[in-house]
Formats: C-alpha cells, sequence, structure tokens
C-alpha cells in the first residue's frame, strides 16, 4: 500500500492549472508528527507534497516520522526553498526528489507562477546533484499553455541525468478546478507519442514503463477510458492536512480523520468499505502517477505486453500504436 501525505495547502506557487493556493490550511489546522505517528508502519512508498511543503517549519520532523514507515520516501516541490531541501537530503540521503518545472524559463515561471522559479528549481536540482543524491527527477504538468514544452524538459532532464516524471492537468477537489481541459489536443497528442517512442528506445526498463504511463496520458487527453482499473483506497490513501483520509486525491469522500481515529479503525471501517464501492464505478476516468502506479504494479503483464509489442514494431521500422 502507498500513501500521499499533504501536508499543507500553503504554497508559494500560482500555477495555472491549481488553485490550492487560493485555500490555504492554517498552520494549526494542519496534521502534526503526534498525528502521523498513527500511520502503519511498511507503506510500500509515501509521497510528500503539498501546497508547497517546505512551507511547514517542522518538514524534517515530518520526514523523519514517515522515513519509519517506509523505504521510500518521496518529495514533491517546486525547488524554490533551495537550502532547506539540501538540508534534508544532507540527512535523508536516500530520498527522492521531483523538482517541478513548468517549462524552460519564461514559459516556466509564467505556468507556475514564481518569479525566477525556473532558476530557483533549477538551482535545487544541481546542489542535490552535488550531493550525489541518487534519486532526483523533474516533475511537469501539461497544460494548453505548455504543451510545447514536454520535450525541452525531456531534453533537460535526459542531459542532467535525472529522471522525468509527467503529468496532465485533472480535475479535482484538491486542485480546486473543474475547467482544466485541452481545446485542441492534437498538439499534446503528438508532444506525447514523441515522449513515448524516445521511452521506449531507452536501454532502461524503468524508462519502459514510463512510456507506457505516458501512453495512458494520451489516452486521458483524448477521452478515452483509463487503461488499468483503479485501486484508490484500497492500494493506497490520500491524507490531506486537517486529517482526512481520502481514497486518492479526485473523489472527496473521506473514510475518516486520523485527528479522531486509529488508522486501523479508518481502513477496517464502514465508511472505508462504502467508499471502495464507490472507487468501483468513479466516473473521474483520470490518470495520475498515484493511482496509476500502484495499478501497473498490480497488473504487470499488461503494460509489460505492451511494451513488447511496441519495442518490436519499433525495431522492425513501425511506430507506436496508441489505439
Amino acid at each position: 500500500m502507498e500513501a500521499a501525505i499533504i501536508v499543507t495547502y500553503r504554497c508559494n506557487a500560482r500555477c495555472h492549472m491549481c488553485n490550492t493556493w487560493k485555500y490555504p490550511t492554517k498552520p494549526e489546522e494542519e496534521i502534526t508528527v503526534e498525528h502521523m505517528e498513527k500511520l502503519p508502519n511498511g507503506l510500500g512508498a509515501i509521497n510528500i507534497t503539498g501546497g508547497e511543503l517546505f512551507l511547514r517549519k517542522d518538514i524534517e520532523d515530518i520526514v523523519g516520522v514517515l522515513s519509519r514507515k517506509t523505504k521510500r520516501i518521496e518529495i514533491s516541490t517546486n525547488g524554490y526553498f533551495t537550502d532547506r531541501i539540501v538540508n534534508i537530503a544532507r540527512k535523508y540521503r536516500n530520498i527522492t526528489i521531483r523538482v517541478s518545472l513548468g517549462g524552460l524559463p519564461k514559459i516556466g515561471d509564467e505556468v507556475i507562477g514564481i518569479k525566477d522559479g525556473f532558476d530557483h528549481g533549477l538551482r535545487t536540482i544541481l546542489e542535490l546533484k552535488e550531493l550525489k543524491i541518487k534519486d532526483i527527477g523533474i516533475a511537469i504538468t501539461i497544460s494548453e499553455e505548455n504543451v510545447k514544452s514536454l520535450m525541452d524538459i525531456y531534453y533537460l532532464a535526459k542531459a542532467m541525468g535525472v529522471e522525468l516524471a509527467t503529468a496532465v492537468a485533472h480535475n479535482s477537489f484538491y486542485f480546486h478546478k473543474s475547467d482544466n481541459r485541452m481545446n485542441d489536443t492534437d498538439p499534446a497528442i503528438e508532444e506525447f507519442r514523441r515522449l513515448v517512442k524516445e521511452f521506449l528506445e531507452s536501454s532502461r526498463i524503468k524508462h519502459w514503463f514510463r512510456a507506457y504511463f505516458n501512453y495512458g496520458l494520451i489516452k486521458f487527453i483524448n477521452g478515452e477510458r483509463r487503461l488499468l482499473p483503479c485501486s484508490a483506497g484500497t492500494d493506497l490513501f490520500f491524507l490531506d492536512p486537517y486529517g482526512e483520509v481520502y481514497p486518492c486525491n479526485v473523489m472527496k469522500e473521506s473514510m475518516g480523520n486520523l485527528k479522531e481515529k486509529s488508522f486501523d479503525e479508518i481502513w477496517d471501517g464502514q465508511r472505508a468499505r462504502e467508499v471502495r464501492e464507490k472507487v468501483e464505478n468513479c466516473p473521474s476516468n483520470c490518470w495520475m502517477v498515484g493511482t496509476a502506479g500502484p495499478a501497473m504494479k498490480h497488473r504487470m503483464w499488461k503494460p509489460a505486453f505492451w511494451i513488447l509489442r511496441n519495442k518490436f514494431r519499433l525495431l522492425f521500422g513501425g511506430d507506436i500504436v496508441c489505439d
């Protein structure tokens, strides 16, 4: 089971595709390390994010508690607070860090809404590389505003020797958005097809599965059914800053509040069972790594078959199949 821990809705960014910054939590409302101690041990992976998590003054304590709950901690940040990020990485050297960039400097700063945001993010990545942190990456969320930046950021990540995490702008209660959509889908589909091909031609197996994930984003952009069934609320959960345990960051159906109950009471309770039934009939059709990743792991043969099929097609001069 995996977890996404949203430690704050405060944010210094003003992203076009996300209005979380308009609805910040107050520090005194946010879950504490004592609440996080109630989470189960042995989690497969924990993603810590926000808002911008480095606005919390106790973020080092939070990472310390959660690092005992899992072998893999991933931090998602806009990279603005370089010194704070580097200090965490220096202490927890096996940490995974993804720095969000909206594109190259001009368009990136416009999309993220931070003056010199690209410069701050890039500086953070460079200092993490100097520390020899092994799992560093750039994250980019694609919308109509920055669709032509996808391959630019891919080549930047490749040149720097860091990972690339991709997403497409979604609508959800978490983002306070209901109008994220692409009126002209052709440019985005073309860019993602290029990226899928690049990943498939890589020598790294991890990249082949990223090709499949990005193939799923093509399906999402086209408004097609998601590639794999969602197991939110079973294989993962989403903990918000107020202590509410949700199945994911799209379905606003709380299973219970961690400030009021133990995790086991929430997870094994009647309300959780009702929410899982709703997940089975969820109309959102989203495709984000939080829910797509566990689905791919549990049905490994499906992406593996797709990968083999398309690698053979490329080997014999064909093109990738996105049918």
